[in-house]
């Protein structure tokens, strides 16, 4: 007969003796009181009595001291402050982290921006714009370079699923055919925009089996892996370029939603790969997720870059408005076109009146060119940068330039709008992180475009910062900023960027990049207060001008934390203990094992049961003072006991700990955690 899991676990005599444990009063015995030995068999106790030869917890468990939330002494003055200058020789800044290794970038990509990650077995995959770079870091010491895949198309965003990379492709030179020579033509039939499948079962040999076309190319793209669908793969594309000619591609239009109902702006696409055939992957629909949202609420400008303007203006130079946004036009651009103006007229020396009709003419031109892209000012977003799905709980969280949205994707070709979230201080919601259990979401705000000095001391810091909001219901409920507290200097391209979840049990750690601001490990178990908890961070790369550089993209992968320099190659390191971390946490994280690994792709985390787990959560219970000194001491020493012990002897001393330890949950400070503990601990026993 099978019955259902409510009525087996009913059955099992191990809940008999938990129930026995919940009626038990609490004790408070001396702390060195000696544990009884354990018997073999106990599995099949179950009457109320002290389980023979189990342990015996004889300290209580309630806490006398009160309740101590996170909190870490960091270094001050703060060293990431006042760092010297250098492109491979900058001073460094490392806290609570260590080094593995840092290595350059391979020839092919000497001078060319590195992008995102993706991680598949031993090797990270690297996008560039200049193409893919994988490297074997089998041995996180000495990654080695397995091959620099040439085919250039901005900005080569890469996902993995199997045996198949997905890259993405916006820029107007990407070719087709991965050549080199750029596409010269405003149309051309040479021209990719939107995302490359390779085949790479042989990895050192990736082969180029097909593309699929979009009408604004693919800034990012996300692999939707669907618990209920094994036979495919979906992609969501992400792209804010401008529609391209329909005599470029069949069907693309630019026009308002009102004038032409399959208008390419506000949607994404959603394309569909048959992993027995990923040649014939093709778009399957076009969701209009953005639907009835306004224009969302904008900041003005920091003081530092009024300061800039107000200067820029004093010199004569020329300043247009973009987005809501006064920018200052730099002379190689601005130059040519005086040139024109000039011989237009057989002039030959720039004139007062030239500089007066260029203005007149930048006026007209990029107040017309919004007014194309974005139609009424009072319109909402046309994309999304990047969109995060956790299949797992079925949902989606997508930074959409002007609005955080949460999406329903349990149907993975029709993506559904549950909630929108805009906010004053962001200007540009980029990317999105869940913590574990769904209960919360973590996004970012690339002020600037990533491009920019946007941790300047003046910048307030609620700008370019991370905003965390927990998720109730199909709302999502703001909680907190946060952004790094290290001033950058106005050399130093910095602002929030992409990062992912370190599996440290029982809380929610997350490692992220900040470009020239380095990398930081923030804990956000408590979304109200997140804290720093590690950080590295390099000088700039010119102390006298403004050169992109820094960490695109940073991600926990298998023990180690891997980076993707814009300009210095591959960093990689790894996590040192710390009074906000033991070991023992360190060690839990490591015990899990993912086969692939895309940051837009959030796996849920799974920990195996290991001793190191069981002490994680010991640990994170003495920190918080959730459960006293004295009974923390008894279970550690339990713990040692049993793992020093095997067989059946062992399975009877954890399987008695753990009904000890869930007894006396509703005692302690955090049952919840506690019941995470006592789980680990039977879940120790059964696999004895």
């Amino acid at each position: 007969m099978i019955r259902t899991f409510k009525e087996a676990e009913a059955m099992n005599p191990r809940n008999d003796l938990m129930r026995c444990e919940e009626r038990r009063p609490s004790r408070s015995r001396s702390v060195g009181a000696p544990l009884v030995a354990a018997a073999v068999g106990l599995v099949g106790a179950a009457s109320c009595a002290a389980p023979s030869g189990g342990p015996a917890l004889t300290s209580g468990i309630a806490p006398s001291l009160p309740p101590r939330p996170l909190s870490i002494e960091a270094p001050s003055p703060d060293p990431r402050e006042g760092l010297g200058s250098g492109l491979f020789d900058a001073e460094e800044a490392i806290w609570n982290l260590r080094v593995v290794s840092q290595t350059p970038p391979p020839e092919a990509f000497v001078g060319s921006v590195h992008s995102d990650l993706a991680f598949k077995g031993d090797y990270a995959i690297q996008g560039n714009f200049d193409g893919i770079q994988i490297w074997d870091i089998s041995d996180p010491a000495r990654p080695t370079s397995v091959v620099s895949y040439v085919c250039p198309a901005s900005q080569s965003d890469v996902s993995v699923y199997g045996d198949l990379l997905f890259v993405s492709g916006e820029g107007m030179g990407g070719r087709l055919d991965c050549g080199t020579e750029g596409v010269p033509s405003a149309v051309s039939q040479e021209r990719l925009r939107g995302i490359r499948v390779f085949d790479i079962s042989d990895v050192e040999n990736p082969e180029y089996v097909a593309n699929v076309q979009t009408c604004r190319g693919s800034h990012t793209h996300t692999v939707l892996e669907h618990p209920d669908d094994r036979e495919n793969v979906y992609i969501y594309v992400s792209g804010s370029a401008p529609v391209r000619p329909a005599a470029e591609l069949p069907g693309c239009s630019g026009l308002m939603p009102e004038e032409d109902p399959n208008s390419a702006l506000f949607r994404i696409e959603v394309i569909r790969v048959p992993l027995d055939d990923p040649g014939s992957a093709a778009i399957v629909s076009s969701p209009r997720i953005f639907e009835d949202l306004t224009a969302p609420p904008t900041h003005g400008m920091a003081p530092a870059d009024l300061a800039e303007l107000e200067a820029a203006r004093a010199r004569g130079d020329f300043v247009v408005e973009i987005m809501g946004q006064a920018m200052v036009l730099p002379p190689r651009y601005t130059e040519p076109w005086l040139d024109s103006i000039m011989q237009a007229r057989g002039g030959t020396s720039v004139t007062a009146a030239d500089s007066a009709a260029l203005r007149a003419y930048l006026d007209d031109r990029f107040g017309q060119m919004m007014e194309d892209a974005h139609g009424s000012n009072e319109r909402g977003p046309t994309q999304c940068h990047d969109i995060t799905v956790y299949p797992a709980i079925g949902l989606a969280g997508g930074a959409c330039e002007g609005y955080g949205l949460l999406l329903d994707i349990r149907d993975p070709a029709n993506p559904v709008r549950l909630a929108a979230v805009a906010d004053s201080n962001f200007s540009y919601w980029h990317s999105a992180t869940f913590n574990n259990d769904g209960s919360s979401i973590l996004f970012t705000d690339e002020w600037g475009g990533g491009g920019a000095p946007k941790c300047r001391a003046s910048d307030p810091m609620e700008w370019g910062a991370n905003a965390i909001f927990t998720i109730e219901g199909e709302d999502m409920v703001f909680q907190s900023y946060f952004k790094i507290p290290a001033a950058q200097t106005p050399a130093e391209n910095c602002v929030a960027h992409n990062g992912s979840l370190i599996p440290i049990p029982g809380r929610t750690v997350m490692v992220q990049a900040w470009y020239q601001g380095g990398i930081s490990v923030l804990d956000w178990t408590d979304p109200a207060n997140p804290v720093e908890i590690a950080f590295h961070d390099r000088g700039p790369v010119d102390a006298d001008r403004m050169a992109m550089a820094g960490s695109w993209s940073v991600y926990w992968y298998n023990g180690v934390i891997v980076s993707s320099e814009i300009v210095r190659g591959l960093d990689v390191f790894e996590l040192t203990p710390s009074e906000a971390l033991t070991q023992n946490e360190i060690d839990a994280a490591n015990s899990v094992h993912f086969e692939q690994l895309n940051s837009q792709g959030q796996p849920e985390i799974v920990w195996p049961h290991t001793f190191a787990l069981a002490r994680a959560y010991l640990d994170q219970l003495e920190r918080e003072r959730a459960v006293s000194p004295a009974w923390a001491l008894e279970v550690r020493a339990a713990l040692a006991e049993a793992e020093q012990a095997s067989g059946d002897v062992r399975r009877a001393r954890l399987e008695a700990l753990a009904g000890e330890i869930g007894g006396q949950a509703g005692e302690s400070r955090d049952g919840g955690k506690v019941r995470l503990l006592a789980d680990a601990v039977r879940g120790l026993a059964s696999g004895s």
